[in-house]
């Protein structure tokens, strides 16, 4: 595994640097979004990766995600932010928050993936969620001290409203700097996202400097 994550990571840096000299097209092989949001960091250029743990296709993409993050520069703001679609997204929208007020969310993120995905085990009811977080330390004291606080309701609000404001209808999607949205259909397959990503970025970053 680690090898063909190697293997991924320099198949990334070519395709950023052929993504740097290729020219994409407003309208295919990106969107330019009808309502645009401001980055949470102005100085930086913000890359927001929607997705949903129990999404096949997120599933598939995480690796890839994984990997172009390493190689993030530092004028990049990367962040994941789940969608909120129906009842069962919500629920891993808010483990993915409870993860966060917890701390673990780095050690448990790839797990609740293989969870779903590789275990069959959906994590829905909070007795999962409990089981699944104890193997990382997290006590059920701590567990349910922020399952419903006031910081995870306000993320999930917040989380909430930006998927709407960009009027995202599917996942994986990936929104660079407020402006723009990449996904599958456009890119011309997952392995093309972040081709059409770092050409955004790169973008983005000359704007800056004007």
């Amino acid at each position: 595994m680690k090898v063909l994550h190697t293997l991924l990571a320099a198949v990334l840096l070519v395709a950023a640097a052929i993504s740097n000299a290729a020219s994409y097209t407003a309208g295919k092989q990106y969107l330019v979004l009808d309502s645009q949001t401001e980055p949470r960091n102005p100085d930086k250029i913000e890359v927001v990766e929607v997705f949903w743990y129990g999404c096949g296709h997120c599933n598939h993409f995480e690796p890839t995600v994984q990997a172009w993050k390493k190689f993030l520069q530092a004028d990049v703001d990367f962040y994941q932010l789940p969608a909120q679609f129906s009842r069962q997204w919500k629920i891993h929208a808010n483990l993915f928050y409870v993860t966060k007020a917890l701390k673990v969310n780095e050690q448990v993120h790839q797990a609740i993936f293989d969870s779903i995905h590789k275990k069959r085990e959906p994590l829905f009811s909070e007795g999962d969620q409990k089981e699944f977080l104890a193997s990382y330390g997290v006590t059920e004291e701590a567990y349910d001290k922020v399952k419903d606080s006031f910081g995870v309701r306000r993320q999930l609000k917040m989380a909430d409203q930006k998927v709407k404001t960009w009027a995202i209808s599917g996942v994986p999607a990936i929104i660079v700097n407020g402006k723009y949205m990449v996904n599958a259909s456009s890119a011309g397959g997952e392995e093309k996202i972040f081709d059409v990503v770092n050409y955004l970025i790169e973008k983005e970053r000359k704007a800056l400097k004007k």
